[in-house]
């Protein structure tokens, strides 16, 4: 990790003077240290606070890099807000109040500080005489926030977590891989916090100071968005600001199978036709490093590696005859021991050190080892060679590319514009990403399509399908997954999938309850794939435990038009798939201590089974009522229960006022029917709320105490207890049982 810095020489800013409003901001002078401070009603909600020398802040022409730079950050560049700017009453001349409905900023000039309420209730406020401090020695400015935290404040997001949810108490700098850092953070009290910089910035959440969150940013601007509302409001706005993932398609969100290490291709698509054969369902065939393909020694075209594919398109042929997609490992380098290196270094294609000779990275799990140069991405000419060869595997077959670019750059490694360090180190798994979405979806309308990848970085949330951790093959390993899921999910990203279990360790520790359970929990989720080591497929199990296998992915595929419908609303509302109890029940704080139970989208409560036994203790949110899947039994909200669960079933209860629309049963996407998508609908109680579902449009509207629904044409209903259902044409009436 890099060291913490040395904030010993940063000086208070303290007194602050108001200049000017415009239509959206309003601009204040910290006359002491020559800085200019502009405070903006970003959009209903969201203020961002920008500090800095006045070049810094309004450059006179930025460059077309810099205009990039932004971009890669913000997909709102413009404030949608509206500024109501009034001196504060209660104290003429030393404050003023920005409003936004019942929401209020109020800031304070001597000395700076500034607090957020909503309606009455006093959200968030700074330190005073400590608000902002700043050291302006040197090229590079370093920025000193603080804000004060209280009792009420657990504080989510930040990235990805492992262990508790609530990051109060960690320190994190955003550049560091190991931490796992993204930029936004929040409180279930009722406000966030992003810092839009590709900077290095330090967080300590109550890491040093149990009171106090500490902000340490290195860039020529601090450039801060604080959020006000709920937490599922805060992930709208941060995600409208920053940037939403497109829709991944139909076929990805089937089944996957990941190659084992050292596993043959032969052997791999061997395992694929055993899974078609049991009916267990099955869609993708993902590749295992080394990649199987890159470029030529001495020329810059992509070939194919003929000891793993001697074929590429009889590999494909055979993927397609049995309705499989193909999911490759790649990397943007080039082996060090290559004519093509050497032409490149020269070329300036290649990341260089302070030496001006192209960096050398050792090899790794994807490279076979060999030693390679990374491509410099933030070079247009190599970055668009790079897309197009993607671009051309896409088109001999490829489904997903898969990823890992976030490689730790010494600080001493430059790429052409300049950027080196910590802005380096955030924007190339970010250029990867980005230029690998463009090879597998940028000639689609609509975009679609998934880059499979574990690199998080500002604006990771832009891009369908973050894949999960390989902790292992024990019960801790299962609730680590599910935990890292929930921590992102927390931190903007929409989907993360899983993997059953771990190929790289030890398997001795995965009994078929365990297995089972794991399964279970992956069902209930954005996706996740199985490993095809031998002692970790269906076929290293009993009977009894293949055939629990064939019901729980029976339920997975009937479950495609309700998890990628929440993948779809992800693009409107940017809330994930899998929805941690903190962000979905910020008012019930006995709900976010049960941190491993999760929402499924809007209407399914899951509670995995994380240790061995069938009992299993479920807490259902105060608020709503909640009807039991497995019994239909309804439930009050605000109640503790025992439930017994085996293992063909889970702890699984719909919500009061939802539906949950299924698929028909299927072995793979090319099984589904696009003009009937759905099979059967499940009713919990009077449904008052539209249905999350792939591409349909239904509608529920509430009419002299009954529930009058378009769209469900043909489909078997099934309502809860107390209810009684009459068609009439396209119409369904639902209404109070006589």
């Amino acid at each position: 990790m890099p060291p913490k810095s040395d904030l010993a020489h940063v000086t208070q800013l303290v007194s602050l003077d108001f200049v000017t409003s415009k239509s959206t901001r309003a601009e204040f002078s910290l006359s002491e240290m020559g800085l200019q401070l502009e405070v903006e009603t970003h959009a209903p909600g969201v203020y961002r606070l920008r500090c800095g020398r006045p070049g810094a802040l309004h450059p006179e022409k930025p460059s077309q890099r810099a205009r990039a730079q932004a971009e890669m950050l913000l997909a709102r560049q413009e404030a949608v807000g509206e500024l109501s700017l009034s001196s504060d009453p209660g104290a003429p001349g030393q404050g003023w109040r920005l409003e936004q409905g019942d929401v209020l900023l109020e800031i304070f000039c001597d000395p700076f500080r500034f607090s957020v309420s909503r309606g009455d209730e006093l959200l968030f406020s700074t330190s005073d005489d400590a608000t902002l401090a700043c050291a302006l020695d040197g090229d590079a400015p370093v920025w000193h926030f603080c804000a004060e935290l209280d009792g009420d404040d657990a504080l989510h997001g930040a990235g990805e977590s492992g262990g508790d949810l609530d990051r109060r108490g960690v320190r994190l700098v955003s550049d560091d891989p190991a931490c796992r850092v993204l930029p936004l953070v929040w409180s279930t009290k009722g406000w966030g916090l992003y810092f839009n910089t590709l900077a290095r910035v330090e967080h300590d959440l109550g890491h040093a100071d149990a009171d106090l969150y500490q902000v340490t940013l290195h860039d020529a601007v601090l450039d801060m968005f604080l959020f006000v509302g709920e937490p599922a409001e805060i992930l709208n706005q941060y995600t409208a600001l920053t940037g939403r993932a497109g829709q991944p398609g139909l076929a990805p969100m089937g089944v996957w199978l990941d190659q084992a290490p050292g596993q043959s291709t032969q052997d791999i698509l061997q395992v694929a036709q055993s899974f078609r054969e049991q009916q267990w369902g099955l869609d993708v065939v993902n590749l295992a490093p080394p990649a199987p393909f890159g470029f030529l020694a001495d020329k810059p075209a992509f070939e194919w590696e003929p000891s793993r594919v001697p074929d590429v398109r009889d590999l494909v042929s055979r993927c397609e005859a049995s309705n499989l997609q193909l999911a490759v490992s790649t990397y943007p380098g080039v082996p060090a021991d290559t004519e093509l290196f050497s032409e490149w270094e020269d070329r300036g294609w290649l990341l260089i050190n302070d030496n001006g000779d192209a960096h050398i990275f050792d090899g790794n799990e994807v490279t076979g080892g060999r030693r390679f140069g990374l491509l410099d991405l933030t070079n247009k000419d190599v970055y668009k060679l790079w897309a197009e060869r993607q671009r051309q595997c896409v088109d001999e077959g490829l489904t997903a590319p898969v990823c890992n670019a976030q490689f730790d750059i010494p600080d001493g490694i430059t790429a052409r514009g300049g950027e080196s360090g910590a802005v380096l180190r955030t924007i190339y798994p970010l250029l990867a990403r980005r230029a690998l979405f463009e090879a597998v979806a940028g000639h689609k309308t609509p975009q679609e399509g998934v880059i499979c990848s574990r690199d998080l970085f500002p604006s990771a949330q832009r891009f369908a399908w973050q894949s999960g951790p390989r902790t292992g093959n024990n019960w801790e390993a299962l609730e680590h997954t599910l935990r890292t899921s929930l921590s992102l999910g927390d931190s903007g990203i929409s989907v993360q999938t899983h993997t059953l279990g771990s190929a790289l360790h030890p398997v001795g520790d995965m009994t078929p309850e365990l297995y089972i359970r794991w399964l279970a929990m992956c069902v209930f989720s954005a996706n996740f794939s199985f490993q095809a080591s031998p002692q970790l497929l269906p076929s290293a199990f009993d009977a009894s435990t293949q055939e629990l296998v064939r019901h729980w992915l029976q339920w997975r595929y009937r479950l495609v038009p309700y998890v990628l419908g929440i993948i779809e609303d992800a693009v409107r509302s940017g809330l994930p798939v899998q929805r941690s109890m903190a962000l979905a029940f910020p008012g019930d704080p006995v709900a976010q201590a049960w941190d491993t139970q999760y929402l499924l989208g809007p209407a399914l409560l899951v509670a995995p089974v994380l240790q061995p036994g069938k009992q299993v203790k479920v807490y259902l949110p105060k608020g709503d009522a909640w009807w039991d899947l497995n019994t239909g039994w309804r439930y009050e909200g605000g109640t503790t229960w025992t439930v017994e669960a085996g293992l063909d079933t889970l702890p699984l209860f719909g919500r009061e006022g939802h539906m949950l629309c299924l698929g028909p049963n299927a072995q793979h996407a090319g099984e589904f029917n696009s003009a009937r998508i759905l099979d059967e609908v499940w009713m919990f109680g009077m449904p008052e709320n539209s249905p999350v579902v792939m591409r349909n449009k239904i509608r529920v509207m509430q009419m002299q105490g009954s529930s009058y629904i378009k769209g469900l044409e043909g489909l078997r209903i099934l309502p809860s207890e107390g209810l009684e259902v009459k068609r009439r044409g396209a119409e369904v009436r639902i209404s109070r049982a006589r």
